[in-house]
């Protein structure tokens, strides 16, 4: 995927994977005003349609340059965001790699939404886009994420300390890869 291609739409069982676009802006909004799924990203909650266009242009941006995509999950295509997944980052100059990241509405925890997406994430990484490599970094607490990976075959590497700083404070950062087979 170069600058100017776009990424396809994604279907996993009964949900449809579609690139973040402006129409996806209150939804994402909705999503990342809830503190408990913000509480582990490097973002505050949001608060307002403006900081919700912010993240919309840049993952449009990271798509258009095809340097990453998110793309946000409906169930069967329609109703609101539930959530988002993709590549923060897509690295094919200096090595064949990328960076998954995901979350979740709140309401679906549990539910086995991302044990069914993830696969297909992966798969798109390793097969569609011929990575040699996936990353995860997962901040320090976030429980639920490394047992995500865990499950599916993300190993952890190690512990990157005060590797970020956000909402006032430094973080650590878990970090996670799996290697093509």
């Amino acid at each position: 995927m170069g600058g100017g291609l776009s990424f396809p739409d994604l279907i996993v069982e009964d949900f449809v994977l579609k690139p973040l676009c402006a129409a996806d802006t209150t939804d994402l909004l909705t999503l990342f005003s809830d503190p408990e799924v913000t509480e582990f990203m490097d973002i505050p909650s949001l608060t307002d349609v403006d900081e919700a266009r912010d993240i919309i242009d840049w993952a449009m941006s990271l798509a258009r340059q095809g340097r990453g995509v998110r793309w946000g999950i409906r169930r069967n295509g329609h109703g609101s965001l539930i959530g988002t997944a993709g590549f923060n980052r897509i690295e094919r100059d200096r090595g064949r790699l990328g960076e998954i990241a995901y979350d979740l509405a709140r309401a679906e925890w549990g539910s086995g939404v991302m044990s069914r997406i993830l696969p297909r994430i992966i798969d798109f990484g390793f097969q569609d886009l011929a990575l040699r490599r996936l990353e995860a970094m997962v901040t320090a607490g976030n429980q639920r994420s490394s047992t995500l990976l865990g499950r599916h075959g993300f190993e952890l590497e190690g512990r990157l300390r005060d590797y970020g700083f956000w909402k006032g404070r430094y973080w650590d950062q878990l970090i996670y890869s799996r290697l093509a087979d």
